[in-house]
């Protein structure tokens, strides 16, 4: 900091929980090309941003201490089991594996994880592998979609965990095999700019590989002759049909790579796409603490608040169409602690740069051609 004096006209240190940020304004003769302040950047251990380089704003974050060790163990096996459930969630697609169902709500969800489970240690992993065809692509968008969330954390310096899987049977809950993923953030987000570029890398980096997944997917699949009730696309789950609705990616797909009047029998990797681009629209959903939730408080502040709120009016208003909706706003919510609105960020006021401004438009683009106003149908 014995340099701090040449450079920078003003400073403050903040520090937040394991990481110490120097907030600086840089003075006049440094802001263009310095020799001197490049030389400081590169020896500083950690990260360092322009929070608003027309002002000369300067900011360097890097850790007080050594982060907590991680336990790659707990994380591993997550993971491992979110791919044997998403395997037998291929194989249930595939028609070649079928889950056990008892009856009542809890106890028969538990009795049937406890029979998924029994089969497996029984030999019915080897049916399992069938479904790699669903499986791979789908954890490669989760894994791409969190990794994308965590290389921009480290970005900034921010403390946050490896991504963690969720892992649910493909039984009565869920029939993808997993509830997804997510990283815990472990020091607070500085300003809108930190909080807009993490919470946005996830969804755009995901949707880049749901994107090329859904094209492998409709390559791979084929039209088949309307039935009574069938909508535009559909798969077949261990023997019951599931229809599913489209966005307006899935339909210009669709009718440019199969072109034709009848429905379309989604493949594996095409469902796996299709699930892909549909957590991805809904993930950018600008509720609470949602992806979308980060990226419109970052962009618009506080006025996410407003947005937020119209967002829970529209989509109840299309759970007439698909109660589905009031479960995921109910998620949503509990995911937030019962909030639609962001929480704010250490330094709020400081808007974020211009510069940035392609990144909310960029996921305000993915969130339309992603979304789908009615997922299931039947």
């Amino acid at each position: 900091m014995d340099r701090f004096p040449q450079l920078f006209t003003a400073w403050r240190t903040i520090e937040l929980g394991s990481r110490e940020v120097i907030d600086a304004l840089v003075a006049e003769p440094h802001r263009g090309p310095s020799a001197e302040l490049a030389s400081l950047l590169e020896s500083w251990d950690g990260a360092h941003y322009w929070g608003d380089r027309t002002r000369g704003r300067l900011v360097l974050v890097r850790a007080r201490a050594p982060d907590r060790p991680i336990r790659w163990t707990s994380y591993v096996v997550l993971f491992v089991i979110t791919a044997i459930c998403s395997l037998a969630a291929g194989a249930a697609l595939a028609g070649v594996w079928y889950p056990v169902e008892y009856p009542g709500f809890l106890i028969g969800f538990v009795r049937e994880i406890g029979q998924f489970f029994v089969g497996f240690v029984k030999g019915d992993w080897k049916t399992f592998l069938v479904g790699w065809a669903f499986a791979l692509p789908l954890l490669g968008i989760l894994l791409v979609h969190e990794l994308g969330h965590y290389m921009a954390a480290r970005r900034y310096a921010i403390d946050t965990t490896p991504p963690i899987f969720i892992p649910v049977p493909p039984v009565s809950l869920s029939p993808i095999g997993s509830f997804g993923a997510f990283i815990r953030v472990r020091s607070p987000v500085l300003d809108r700019q930190q909080l807009t570029d993490v919470g946005a890398a996830g969804p755009l980096a995901g949707f880049v590989v749901a994107f090329a997944v859904l094209v492998w997917g409709y390559l791979t699949s084929e039209r088949v002759p309307f039935e009574p009730g069938m909508t535009k696309s559909y798969v077949v789950f261990a023997g019951r049909i599931l229809t599913v609705g489209d966005s307006l990616l899935t339909t210009g797909l669709r009718d440019w790579l199969l072109p034709g009047e009848t429905a379309v029998r989604l493949s594996l990797p095409a469902f796996a796409g299709w699930v892909g681009c549909f957590l991805t629209g809904l993930n950018l959903l600008p509720l609470s603490q949602l992806d979308g939730g980060h990226v419109g408080h970052g962009i618009l502040g506080k006025h996410q608040g407003s947005l937020a709120l119209a967002t829970i009016v529209g989509l109840l208003w299309l759970a007439q169409y698909s109660w589905n909706w009031y479960l995921w706003v109910g998620m949503a919510l509990v995911i937030g602690g019962g909030r639609w609105t962001h929480p704010p960020v250490v330094i709020p006021v400081r808007r974020i740069p211009a510069s940035r401004a392609w990144v909310g438009l960029a996921c305000l683009a993915v969130f339309a051609i992603t979304f789908v106003p009615i997922p299931f149908a039947g």
